[in-house]
């Protein structure tokens, strides 16, 4: 392309960026000098610079994906998204509203905080997860990265569960991938990782487990598959075995669809025809009718003492 004629095949120079993000050093193959970028880049011009060598080839606000690309390009072929950012980049439908990225770059090579961009050199760089144009870190990596750096216990609790929730992650990969990396910053996910190894599998569930401690009542196991003649029957939230006692937390979170909420009834009901005695609240009276809930946890006990025992059993305990 001959010097200056760039500017009648912009088309060509957008087609070579990603979503208008482009490397200033890729725009010399356009014969295109350092000091016209400069130029262009200069307020009320039509481009601007996102990061440190890094060009937006528009003046409005970039979307979250063209910031994410521009950051990626900073840290170079091997860097990849983590944290909030890798976790939206993983289809986490909060993550991109949280604005800082951070980036995973090799130990080796030398790049520094810049602007919105926060990078880790790490010499434990995980093979990167392909999102399209997008590089990000496996999930495991991105919920403790993005954990480490949380102070409220609530906030974490509420991640690693969305991760468990979702199947993109078990309890014993978080243990492992916490233990493999740095103490900083591993107190708030390691007090929640102790919680989530007695098997609760939602925020709820834990508020649960923490409410029902103080009830006085008999120990409560959970997650646990009942059986009745051979055949599985459910598996409640929690179990009180000697009455036959479920109790379930109807997390509407993760009973939106109609699917879901026609295998509770389906297992609720399969649960009644066996003769044990359901007890059920919504996530927000544990927070809200605390008293209620245990009431009624009294009344379910009381009524399951008062009729013979069904044969049902949890699995694995014969």
């Amino acid at each position: 392309m001959l010097r200056g004629t760039w500017v009648e095949n912009h088309h060509e120079i957008v087609a070579a960026s990603r979503e208008g993000v482009v490397r200033s050093a890729a725009l010399e193959q356009f014969e295109i000098g350092r000091a016209t970028v400069s130029s262009r880049c200069r307020p009320g011009g039509p481009w601007q610079r996102m990061l440190p060598g890094v060009v937006l080839l528009h003046n409005g606000p970039p979307s979250w994906r063209q910031r994410v690309i521009a950051a990626l390009e900073y840290g170079g072929p091997q860097a990849m998204l983590s944290g909030y950012a890798g976790l939206a980049a993983l289809g986490y439908p909060a993550a991109s509203s949280m604005n800082p990225v951070l980036l995973l770059v090799p130990s080796t090579q030398h790049r520094r905080d810049v602007s919105y961009v926060t990078v880790e050199r790490t010499w434990r760089l995980p093979e990167a997860v392909d999102c399209g144009q997008l590089r990000a870190a496996p999930a495991v990596r991105c919920l403790l990265d993005a954990s480490r750096r949380m102070s409220n216990i609530d906030t974490c609790r509420a991640l690693l569960t969305e991760g468990l929730q979702r199947g993109d992650v078990t309890v014993s990969d978080l243990v492992q991938e916490l233990a493999a990396g740095s103490d900083r910053g591993s107190r708030v996910p390691r007090a929640v990782l102790r919680e989530l190894t007695d098997d609760a599998h939602s925020v709820a569930e834990v508020q649960a487990q923490k409410l029902y401690a103080t009830s006085e009542l008999p120990p409560m196991v959970h997650n646990r598959d009942i059986a009745l003649g051979g055949k599985w029957i459910a598996r409640p939230d929690g179990w009180l075995d000697d009455v036959a006692l479920a109790w379930e937390i109807d997390s509407l979170r993760y009973h939106l669809s109609a699917q879901q909420h026609e295998a509770t009834v389906v297992r609720r009901a399969r649960m009644q025809r066996a003769g044990i005695v359901v007890v059920t609240h919504l996530p927000k009276q544990l927070r809200s009718e605390p008293a209620t809930v245990l009431a009624d946890l009294r009344a379910g006990w009381e009524l399951a003492v008062s009729r013979p025992r069904p044969p049902v059993y949890l699995v694995g305990s014969r």
